[in-house]
């Protein structure tokens, strides 16, 4: 009888986490520059003239090195949260990627931060998916709290912050993106003065 509840027990708990870590976010459509804006969007722009600084993130890469947001300033800065265990994070990886080689001459930088709380998971992550860009290693999610209130759930993986050139926030997205998602929405920042 007390194995039963045990095992009963565990069987909860797995089956729980599991379906914590697969449901990272929604798969609900980012609409893009060309379509009309809603208030079903995922993607919450906003306007240059309501634009905060972003908090100066900072600590080492999952390879041990410094970094901080603002060693970007003047660069428009895609920072992506993720983790190793997430399946919306592994699939977008590589467009995140592809999009850093693409429009790194134009001035974007990709910035990663992965709440692994292993920093060798991290790198085993980054390795795996040939990831150029660096990841700032913030197991506890600290980084995060920094951030206005209700501009991203952090407990919700994986979500995109864009960040202009100045340092400000432009854009945050609560979901998986696509290469074409975050070009569309990386390019008029990409113009601004």
């Amino acid at each position: 009888m007390a194995t039963t509840k045990a095992i009963s027990r565990v069987v909860v708990c797995v089956v729980s986490a599991c379906l914590a870590l697969s449901g990272c976010a929604t798969t609900e459509p980012l609409l893009l520059a060309d379509q009309e804006q809603s208030q079903a969007s995922p993607f919450k722009s906003i306007p240059v003239a309501d634009r905060t600084d972003a908090p100066d993130f900072a600590g080492t890469t999952v390879d041990g090195k410094p970094v901080r947001l603002s060693d970007y300033r003047g660069k428009v800065v895609v920072v992506n949260a993720w983790a190793s265990t997430c399946a919306p994070c592994r699939k977008e990886s590589p467009d995140l990627e592809r999009t850093q080689r693409k429009l790194a001459d134009q001035g974007l930088q990709v910035l990663g931060v992965t709440t692994d709380t292993d920093r060798k998971l991290g790198l085993d992550f980054q390795q795996q998916f040939g990831l150029t860009y660096p990841s700032l290693h913030d197991p506890d999610g600290e980084q995060f709290l920094k951030l206005p209130r209700g501009m991203v759930n952090p407990q919700i993986l994986p979500f995109t912050l864009f960040i202009d050139r100045e340092g400000r926030i432009a854009g945050a997205l609560q979901n998986m993106v696509t290469e074409k998602e975050v070009t569309s929405i990386v390019k008029p920042m990409l113009k601004e003065k």
